[in-house]
Formats: C-alpha cells, structure tokens, sequence
C-alpha cells in the first residue's frame, strides 16, 4: 500500500469529544504549558504548530516516531503542521546529558537534511486546506550575523535560567562540562519557535519531554518578545516496563530507514513487545480505535499466549514506516522460517535480513549439514549432530534432513541463504561461502 493511501486511511478515533482528549488517553502528553488553554485551543479553529527534527544521524528512529504521530493526529483534527528539519541546529547537536557531541561536517548534514526530509513528508499529508509544510532553520540562522543574533536575540535570555535546564544542569556537573556552543542551542530553538510565529502564526511546539527546557525558551521568547502566549507539548520518554530505555536492541536503534534497519528486524522488535508494554505502545504507534485496542488488552489478559496483541502491533507500526507489501513480505519470511511457508518464494533482501537475525555460518556446498550444526551452534558437536539428525528434528529450508552424510549442495536459495531448524523453533542461518 503506498504511503498516500495508508495516509487516506488514517483516522482519529471518534469515540473522544476532542483531539485534547485522545492524545491524553494515548499517553502522549507528560507536560505542556497549559492544559486547560490547549484542550479550548485544540478544539477551536485550525492552528500551526511544529515540531523540529535535527540531522544528528542519517535516519529518524523511533523516538521521532512518536513526534511524527503526533503531528498526523493534530493534522487529522484539522490542524496546519510545520516539519521543522534542524539544517542550522543540526551542525551544533543538542546538548546530550553525557558529553560533547562530535560535530558532523556541513556537506554530511546538508546530505542529512534531504533524508531526513523525505522520511518527515511520508508521514504528513501535503494537500487540503491544512496542507504541511516543511522548513528549514538554516534559512533564516544563516544570514543572521553574529551581533545581530547577540542584540535582537540573545538579549531576552537569562544565563540563570539556562543554566537551570536539565540538560545543561546534568553536564554542568558531569566532569565533560559544556561548551559554549551547545549551551546556546537553547537560544537557536527558541529563536525557531519565534521565527514560525511571525512567518506563519505557530503557536504550538511539540517535542518530547526531555526538550522541555528548549521548548519553554521558545514559548519564553515570544512573550517577551511579542508578548503573546504560545503552547508547548512534551509527550513522555518511553520506556520499556522494566525500566529500560525503549527503541535500542542490543546497543542499536531502531531506526526507520531500512537500510539502517531492515523491514524484518523492525518487524521483529515489535512482535517480541513484552505483554507489560503491548498496549501501551498500541495506544502510541497505531491508529487503531479505543474500542479495538481494548479488545486487544483483554485478548492480552485472557489468552497472552496467542500474542493477538503483538501480532497487530507488529504489522500496523511495520506497515505505517515501510508498507504494506514491505510488511507483507517480512510476515512471510517469519512464517516460512517456522515452516509455515515456502522459503524459496522470498525474496533476497527479505530472506537475507532474516537470516542475519539468526546465529549464522559461512560454508560451502561441499559443506555437511552435520558441520554446519555445528558451526552455527545448534549443536555442541559433530556426534550431537548425528543424533539429532537421527531423531528426525533437523530441518534444512524446512525439509526434513535425514541422511547425517547430507551436503549442502543445492540448498541455497535467494541471495546464498540457507536455512537451518532444530526442533520447532530453533534457527539458524547458513551463508554461501
């Protein structure tokens, strides 16, 4: 399904008198500026709003994800968003708690910049009366001198203030320290939020809640500067039920471009969603109405086993970042590893993303089956081999093996990929040396 018409299909979920009231059910807000302003301010005649993305890295993940999400169910509720991309804000790097961020080069985040661009516009729609737009702080940081953004901009910050963000607090004491250059990021992000309000009447940012500092400078600016209220959201960290940071498998994000991470992966790190998080991170990452997310929480409760809930997850969130046939293709891949499909009907980059997902070897086709149990650890030894083959529960691409002197020869399939199973569930892949 392409991406305008899995935009077509999306909907807010009827059952809420308001978008205020949705976004709250959903847990998407942790703090903002004015509750009782936002829901009036929600409900009334269209607004703009944004929210910035910075080209940190090559891909958004899925921390941006939730901010995407965000600004679709604002623009279903008829609102006018800005996707800000961070072209000026991207060459200084927010301030991360830990230490001094390495400063990427002009060409690698003008290169960013256009990436990250085309992810923001797959999740936004770009026709009707409330049509988005997409910006770029570079346009107006850059001809901005030195004295000037000292005079016109600077002059409204407090350093007492800024000092007192969390961020900036947190290296403050850490024995990295700051630099001058990220401690003034906040003024830039303020000065994004003030600029959007002149050029197009932005009265509300979003952001998660570890922005707040950055988004208060700006809401700060604009009343001192024009002396209007403006509106802030920052919808919570997401954690997992354990208390771990969510999004990061093994060390690594999850990130949406997938040649970062391939369709199957990203399927995967959602399907294997502890029971504690499933609807929770339906309520965030999916489109479905309250009345089937309950259903699913009750499915969650009564037959956990059946993983209903992850299933549904796993395919909605997989679909809304790649597709549906993308989504379609990796479903396949999961089924047919199980022996519930043909394996030799996948395609190479599926059945490739798949396999590096699993314990792995490099052989040859002159390689036994016995050898490459071994390798790829299924079994301990080449006689534990022998006997599992022996007992029937070796599978080569879902064939049963049962000659202990088989080869692999013409066992690779798409892409030299080779799938080996021991027992029901476990797998291991087999790459052509």
């Amino acid at each position: 399904m392409p991406a305008s018409e899995i935009l077509s299909a999306q909907r807010n979920d009827p059952s809420f008198p308001d978008i205020w009231e949705e976004l709250n059910w959903r847990g998407l807000v942790h703090v903002s500026t004015d509750p009782a302003a936002l829901k009036e301010l929600l409900a009334g005649p269209p607004i703009v709003y944004y929210c910035g993305f910075d080209p940190t890295a090559p891909s958004l993940h899925l921390g941006n994800l939730v901010q995407l999400l965000v600004l679709r169910r604002l623009q279903l509720a008829g609102h006018r968003p800005l996707g800000l991309v961070g072209g000026s804000t991207g060459l200084i790097g927010d301030p991360r708690p830990s230490a001094e961020r390495t400063l990427n080069d002009r060409e690698t985040v003008a290169e960013w910049v256009g990436r990250l661009r085309a992810q923001i516009e797959r999740f936004l729609s770009f026709e009707g009366d409330n049509a988005a737009r997409i910006v770029n702080n570079l346009d107006w940081t850059a001809p901005l001198s030195a004295i000037d953004f000292l005079r016109e901009i600077g002059k409204h910050f407090r350093v007492g203030t800024m000092l007192k963000k969390d961020a900036v607090a947190a290296r403050l004491n850490s024995e990295a320290g700051i630099s001058y250059t990220e401690f003034s990021y906040q003024i830039l992000q303020g000065m994004d939020f003030l600029e959007l309000y002149r050029q197009y009447d932005c009265v509300l940012q979003t952001g998660g809640s570890d922005q707040w500092g950055n988004l208060t400078s700006g809401t700060d600016l604009i009343h001192k500067v024009e002396g209007r209220s403006v509106h802030a959201i920052g919808t919570p960290l997401i954690t997992n039920s354990d208390g771990t940071k969510f999004g990061k498998s093994e060390g690594n994000a999850i990130w949406l471009d997938a040649e970062m991470c391939s369709p199957y992966r990203f399927y995967q790190f959602w399907l294997n969603t502890d029971d504690a998080d499933v609807i929770a991170r339906l309520k965030v990452f999916t489109f479905l109405t309250r009345e089937q997310i309950e259903a699913l929480e009750q499915e969650v409760r009564e037959q956990p086993f059946r993983r209903e809930a992850q299933r549904t997850l796993a395919r909605e969130v997989t679909s809304l970042v790649h597709g549906r046939e993308a989504t379609d293709a990796v479903i396949a891949a999961s089924e047919a590893l199980f022996g519930q499909g043909d394996l030799s009907g996948l395609d190479a980059s599926t059945l490739a993303a798949a396999v590096e997902e699993l314990p792995n070897a490099r052989l040859g086709e002159d390689a036994t089956v016995v050898q490459a149990l071994v390798d790829t650890a299924l079994c301990s030894s080449l006689s534990e081999a022998r006997r599992a083959i022996a007992q029937g529960g070796v599978y080569l691409n879902n064939a049963k093996v049962e000659d202990a002197e088989a080869t692999l020869a013409g066992a690779f399939l798409a892409g030299g990929r080779a799938v080996l199973r021991r027992g029901k569930k476990t797998l291991a892949g087999v790459v052509k040396a």
